[in-house]
């Protein structure tokens, strides 16, 4: 029996062994493309970063990739997260690399890990975990010992774990390619020699690994062969790879910008970002990838920066939440689409690039079997253009690219949307208290507050000033310098009233100083923070504690793990009137790492010690407050609107939720009701929310919460009223906007490859967010010059076709989604020798 076991065993591994022969892919490259079975491949890909969602959010987030047209899910990994101590892994949660991977091949989508372990990322400490700083005789990201031997462990942790679970497609699995380092060519001149020698040994390592498929180096101009050199940046059409015999590759195209505390919200225009792609591919790419296509949130303490806020939006085609943000994800599709026409043409043939006139420019694709593909563009950023093109006249915006999958007709213009503005709503309700709980306030809310200063058993002596990263190993965001002195009343440095300037100096980010227990200042910052607080000092013991917190560790830039944090001082007390002063960072100086709440768990809500009776003590620094509640109705994307707070951490059902900050606000300057998508992009180019708070939601993942009897716990540090905040859902409006020209060319889910007298004319499309909805009303149509824009408000023009409205109500009311030819063949021709348009804004329910 044992031996017929065997045999039966025997040949179910050889039939498995068959099945993943089968299914296993050769994946390599040429001068034009990834090469997957034989076949070059133009891909579209799209960053998700796993743990900044859930993996309830998962399936849906890559399921909406895969229907905006997307092949291929790239993300980091992230090694602190992974490996939190030392030889202590964690792939579960948001952590489950492996589920994540597999879900995006079950959707039919490819994977490209970018492995590093360096992230960057706005992650703390750029994805290393902090224990590494400590080992003894490391150096960071150079040709040291110690580094390279803790590096490659864990990229041969995560490489074996991939080939367990036969994840790589040489495998059967999705993973096409990995990626070593990232962006290190950036900085690596910082490092000198031991920096190029320390690239080609990382080099050297990865293809050690024998994963089976190709590795890149982002940023990395002298990658070594076989290593793909591939670019990031706003546009990378200029991008040429180190080697003829390596593809063109764009590993980050930045969809956005990620915000800081402090600082206004950017976002880019998709009609640059759609420009950036359409030239990519026009000048010879084949592999682009979009950072972020959904950026997430950053829970816990996993913001980098510093300063960098909880939310990483990025102005990413799927939103924070997981929504679709529209125009732009739609836009991107139908571009891809068009992208996806040519790529019989593109996979074929390098480009012929002709010149068409001043800032004209035609890319041409033909192949010896007759197939032909042409890239138009514009790149001037003031004037609309008139080509000549194969005999035929083409209008070409300012700043656009039109896509002719047969080189006669547009399929695609960057410049032209036709795909509908959807309104994103947020509704707000009050915090109420579980179903169980009294309504009287007391019941509502209860507290702890935080001792001011020492508290702990395990706080220590330290004569001078201690760095706070070196002290707490970023086991906490706080530290606590507390320091006693005896007055006399007659010192140099008092003035009259035993009055006197305590000046501080701290690498930042936000500084708290207390004077025998109560709060005299603050200050913050991302770097050099200079504080000057007045204070009355009595005759006899006095304390100064001083509280030094951190709001994410620097993740970028040469020797980034050696930027330090805290109050380094000096720390002075000196007269305002004569300027005698003494200093005290000599002295001997008390600490304690994290607050004493960290450390009995008061996140989870469970103590004894927590107080339920009124008045609730508010605008108070250190209070812990906690409150029960019913979720929100619905199944909308939940956020907490923490606006009357000022800042903290908060935790629901025990899962922080991450740092917030309501109280910072962004500066007045550089923000602009229109931002013209002609011309160069950059970060500080497109700004709204200007005088603002930088962010006042903060995402509660649905998975997080129950229907009734969840608990809310705030660590509020800086002092405000808990009671002020609220709920907010969020979710696709009920409202469509689109306006589309005579001009457009026809949606691209229109075009065949055959000949189609249809490709010439442009149609307006709507269709219902939600697979339930109908278009229940259309409030505004009007073909001819109609004004304005979605949510500011259309208006007619000096001509409008008076059958706008009834015509377009025929059509669409009563429909999921309709189409509507934008032609003078339907409305008539309101005014003669004018390119007209459609406008039309309609509801859902």
């Amino acid at each position: 029996m044992v031996v017929r076991g065997r045999k039966i065993e025997t040949i179910s591994l050889f039939i498995l062994q068959l099945v993943v022969a089968a299914t296993a892919a050769n994946v390599t490259y040429d001068h034009r493309a990834l090469v997957i079975d034989g076949k070059r491949k133009i891909l579209i890909s799209g960053s998700i970063h796993y743990p900044r969602s859930t993996p309830e959010m998962w399936p849906e987030l890559i399921q909406k990739s895969k229907d905006g047209g997307l092949d291929v899910i790239e993300t980091y990994v992230f090694w602190n997260g992974h490996e939190p101590e030392k030889n202590k892994y964690n792939f579960e949660g948001r952590y489950d690399l492996v589920k994540f991977v597999k879900l995006a091949a079950k959707a039919g989508l490819y994977v490209h890990l970018r492995i590093g372990p360096y992230a960057c990322a706005e992650w703390n400490y750029g994805g290393f975990p902090v224990w590494l700083h400590f080992v003894p005789g490391i150096k960071f990201r150079t040709d040291n010992e110690q580094f390279k031997a803790e590096m490659q462990r864990f990229t041969a942790k995560i490489v074996d774990l991939m080939k367990s679970e036969k994840l790589y497609a040489s495998q059967g699995g999705p993973i096409i390619m990995s990626q070593i380092e990232n962006e290190y060519g950036n900085i690596d001149s910082a490092y000198g020699a031991a920096g190029k020698s320390y690239m080609k040994w990382s080099a050297s390592m990865a293809l050690s690994l024998d994963t089976g498929v190709p590795w890149n180096m982002c940023q990395q101009g002298d990658a070594p062969d076989p290593i793909i050199n591939t670019c990031n940046g706003f546009y990378c059409d200029q991008f040429t790879p180190n080697s003829n015999n390596k593809p063109k590759m764009w590993t980050e195209n930045w969809s956005g910008w990620f915000l800081g505390f402090g600082d206004p919200t950017p976002y880019r225009p998709v009609k640059d970002l759609a420009f950036a792609v359409a030239r990519f591919y026009q000048r010879g790419g084949t592999f682009q990838n979009y950072y972020m296509y959904h950026g997430g949130t950053n829970f816990e303490r996993t913001s980098g920066g510093p300063l960098i806020s909880t939310s990483y939006d990025y102005d990413a085609p799927i939103d924070e939440y997981g929504l679709l943000r529209q125009p732009k994800w739609g836009h991107l599709r139908d571009l891809h689409k068009a992208i996806k026409l040519c790529q019989d043409s593109l996979i074929a043939t390098d480009p012929k690039i002709t010149s068409l006139g001043s800032n004209l420019e035609a890319s041409v694709y033909k192949t010896e079997s007759g197939s032909c593909a042409a890239f138009l563009a514009n790149i001037g950023t003031t004037s609309d253009a008139t080509v000549t093109f194969n005999g035929k006249s083409y209008n070409l915006p300012a700043w656009s690219v039109s896509i002719l999958p047969d080189c006669k007709s547009v399929a695609f213009n960057t410049a032209k949307i036709n795909s509908a503005t959807e309104s994103t709503t947020i509704s707000r309700q009050s915090l109420k208290p579980d179903s169980g709980s009294s309504s009287e306030l007391g019941s509502q809310w209860s507290y702890i507050k935080e001792p001011i200063g020492i508290s702990k058993n395990d706080a220590f002596l330290k004569l001078g000033l201690l760095e706070q990263i070196n002290t707490t190993a970023d086991k906490s965001d706080y530290l606590w310098y507390s320091l006693r002195m005896d007055i006399k009343g007659d010192e140099t440095f008092l003035d009259e009233g035993s009055t006197s300037v305590l000046h501080i100096e701290s690498n930042g980010q936000v500084v708290y100083a207390f004077i025998n227990g109560k709060l005299a200042g603050s200050g913050n910052g991302k770097q050099k923070i200079t504080l000057d607080v007045p204070i009355n000092l009595v005759t006899g013991k006095n304390t100064i504690d001083l509280l030094g917190v951190t709001v994410g560790l620097a993740n970028y830039g040469a020797f980034f793990d050696l930027v330090g944090a805290g109050i380094t001082g000096p720390v002075t007390l000196k007269s305002a009137k004569s300027g005698s002063s003494i200093d005290l960072s000599l002295q001997q100086w008390t600490y304690q790492v994290g607050l004493k709440g960290e450390d009995t768990g008061l996140g989870s809500g469970d103590s004894s010690e927590w107080v339920s009776k009124s008045p609730l003590p508010t605008k108070q620094p250190l209070i812990w407050y906690k409150t029960t509640f019913d979720a929100p109705s619905g199944s909308e994307p939940v956020a907490i609107d923490f606006t009357g707070t000022g800042k903290g951490v908060a935790w629901v059902n025990g899962q922080s939720i991450g740092r917030y900050w309501p109280t910072s606000i962004a500066r007045n300057d550089g923000c602009t009701d229109y931002c013209d998508y002609r011309g160069t992009y950059r970060a500080n180019k497109c700004h709204k929310n200007c005088g603002k708070p930088s962010q006042t939601l903060y995402h509660v993942p649905r998975s997080w919460i129950k229907p009734s009897g969840n608990t809310l716990v705030l660590l509020e540090e800086m002092g405000g009223d808990p009671t002020k905040i609220s709920f907010a859902t969020k979710q696709t409006g009920t409202n469509l906007c689109l306006t589309v020209s005579q001009s457009y060319p026809a949606p691209v889910d229109t075009w065949t490859t055959s000949s189609d007298s249809n490709r010439t004319r442009p149609v307006l499309s709507l269709k219902c967010p939600v697979s339930t909805q109908v278009i229940s009303s259309v409030k505004f149509a009007s073909f001819g010059t109609p004004k304005g824009t979605c949510g500011s408000g259309y208006s007619q023009g000096r001509c409008s076709s008076s059958r706008s409205l009834s015509i377009v109500r025929k059509a669409c009311v009563g429909s999921r989604s309709c189409n509507v030819e934008v032609s003078t063949r339907v409305f008539g021709d309101p005014c003669r020798g004018v390119v007209k348009s459609l406008a039309v804004e309609a509801s859902c329910s």
